[in-house]
Order: structure tokens, then C-alpha cells, then sequence
């Protein structure tokens, strides 16, 4: 365990679905020191697994708490220089993170990546890769 933290967090992170839609593939784990890893269970979700939006939602009181604390997440948090470049993007995070969510608002409720690539919401068709 890194020195310095009292609280270790690990997200195995799933985009798939909806915000609000119970993904088996998504998972949640704390540590601390001296105590093995144990999986944290929803509190509250339409079912017995997270929710994208559920994990959000009891990570942030969580990370208001002053308890030194290292969250490790299973997902890519950008993208290469080449995307930047391609779309004319300034590399700021910021920036980014607006122009993205205009093209893919997986964000929305009843707003999932299928229905963004089928065109049905936003516009993920003028940010692809390959």
C-alpha cells in the first residue's frame, strides 16, 4: 500500500448502460491499512449491483471525509494526443470534457452508448476513433 494513505478505494468501472442501470461488471472495494480489501455493496440501487451514477454519488462524501485516501479506477481518463489534434481540441481537460459530453451525453438518463453510436442522441458519429 502507498505510505501516506489511510483509506485505499478500487473501482472496477463499467461505461456500459445508462447512468442509472445495475452493471454486474461494476464494483467497488475498500482497504486500509492492516485490513484486507472488502467489496463495498450498493446501498441503494434498483438492483444488487452499481450504478455509474450510484458509485459517483457515494464517492463524493465519501472523498469530502479528511481521511487521507487513494482511489484507483479501472478506466481510461483520456484519450491520445492524436484525438486532440484530429478534432482540433486544445489539450485542456476541461475543454475536452464539455466537447465530449456535447457528442457522447451518456451521462443523460435513458442515454446509452448503443443509442449515441445508432444516432439517436447526441452526436458520436463526428467523434470516432479508429
Amino acid at each position: 500500500m502507498a505510505p501516506g494513505f489511510s483509506r485505499y478505494i478500487g473501482i472496477d468501472y463499467s461505461g456500459a448502460q445508462v447512468p442509472t442501470a445495475g452493471l454486474k461488471g461494476l464494483r467497488v472495494y475498500l482497504a486500509a491499512p492492516r485490513q484486507p480489501p472488502a467489496e463495498v455493496l450498493p446501498a441503494a440501487s434498483p438492483g444488487k449491483f452499481w450504478t455509474r451514477r450510484g458509485v459517483a454519488e457515494w464517492l463524493l462524501p465519501a472523498l469530502a471525509q479528511e481521511i487521507p485516501t487513494l482511489v484507483g479506477i479501472d478506466h481510461a481518463f483520456s484519450f491520445p494526443l492524436q484525438y486532440f489534434e484530429r478534432y482540433g481540441l486544445a489539450p485542456d481537460w476541461g475543454a475536452f470534457l464539455d466537447d465530449f459530453q456535447r457528442h457522447w451525453p451518456s451521462d443523460q438518463d435513458h442515454t446509452s452508448v448503443d443509442l449515441i453510436r445508432a444516432g439517436a442522441a447526441g452526436n458520436g458519429a463526428a467523434r470516432t476513433g479508429s
